[in-house]
């Protein structure tokens, strides 16, 4: 799930996990920022670097969730692949954990990836997947394609060896038909321009592209005459007098005209947000992607929320 600043990426991850748990499934919800943003969203204490169980999803399934820690993650590496516990340790006490990250900064891209795919290749004793599903909240739309694009990322450190072999295994899900890489937006310029240019970046890369999630899309009160009106500016203020006086929610003609007046500029307020809007939606269909339509929380994204969320994202089909 990638999505720019502002968005609800993370919220709108949140709510997928628990759609795809649903039933008696299992998922596991990682992030990979190190903002604690899956905790604030559950409203739960800060994650360590484990997974453990946060949420249950309406018909029992359960939601697992990690907060990847890279500079960790380096260290199960080391021990991984060379058997350096103890080496590993005091590599991390040295900082040296901090400098092969900071000058291979593609270096921990595939740690947090590898991590993920760790996760969705794991089984258990009888050969069954551990996890039915697993939602990455992943880095924002303008660095995705790089983020998981590990193969070109470690090009340059090794062409033989454990860290090549880590990199194609990783290569090897994040590019595998079972994966698809979801975008969450705002009918908004900016946010649906990244998002047209991270669906294009993706495809050119041949990384899978998933669906488009428009995120707090708010309800058309009005009908399209009004709304017309509104743009043309030939909206006539005395038919709301009218109403008011008709209505009984306006005592004389000064209160009403006041009331109109104002009533007026909430509606010429909201033709103008609808049309930007539609033009936006319009614009998403140049990605040539599936999209889903979020509803704006009245009551912001608390836990009921995210159900509420989970539940219409299972009712559009997308989990």
């Amino acid at each position: 799930m990638t999505g720019k600043g502002g968005t609800g990426k993370t919220t709108v991850a949140a709510a997928l996990a628990l759609a795809l748990a649903a039933g008696g499934r299992k998922v596991l919800l990682v992030e990979v920022e190190g903002r604690q943003g899956i905790a604030q969203v559950f409203d739960i204490p800060p994650l360590p670097y484990e997974e453990r169980k946060i949420a249950v999803a309406p018909g029992g399934g359960d939601v697992y969730a990690l907060a990847i820690d890279p500079e960790q993650a380096m260290l199960e590496y080391v021990e991984m692949f060379y058997g350096m516990k103890r080496a590993g340790k005091a590599l991390n006490k040295i900082g040296l954990v901090d400098f092969a990250t900071t000058i291979a900064p593609g270096l921990r891209d595939v740690l947090v990836t590898g991590k993920t795919s760790e996760a969705v290749r794991r089984r258990d004793k009888s050969g069954r997947r551990v996890y039915d599903a697993v939602v990455m909240d992943a880095p924002p739309t303008g660095r995705i394609t790089r983020f998981l694009n590990v193969t070109s990322e470690v090009a340059g450190l090794a062409r033989i060896g454990p860290v090549k072999n880590h990199a194609d295994l990783v290569r090897g899900v994040v590019a595998s038909p079972e994966t698809a890489v979801h975008f969450v937006t705002l009918l908004e310029e900016m946010p649906v321009q990244e998002t047209l240019d991270g669906v294009q970046n993706l495809r050119a890369a041949k990384l899978p592209v998933g669906g488009i999630f428009i995120n707090m899309v708010r309800p058309e009160l009005l009908p399209a005459a009004a709304i017309d009106a509104a743009m043309k500016d030939s909206f006539d203020p005395g038919e709301l007098v009218l109403g008011l006086k008709a209505a009984g929610l306006a005592d004389g003609a000064g209160d009403a005209s006041l009331i109109a007046e104002a009533l007026a500029d909430e509606i010429s307020e909201h033709a103008h947000r609808t049309r930007l809007e539609q033009r936006e939606k319009q614009s998403l269909k140049e990605a040539k992607a599936q999209r889903y339509e979020l509803p704006l929380l009245p009551d912001g994204a608390d836990l009921a929320g995210l159900y509420e969320l989970a539940e219409e994202i299972r009712s559009q089909g997308a989990a």
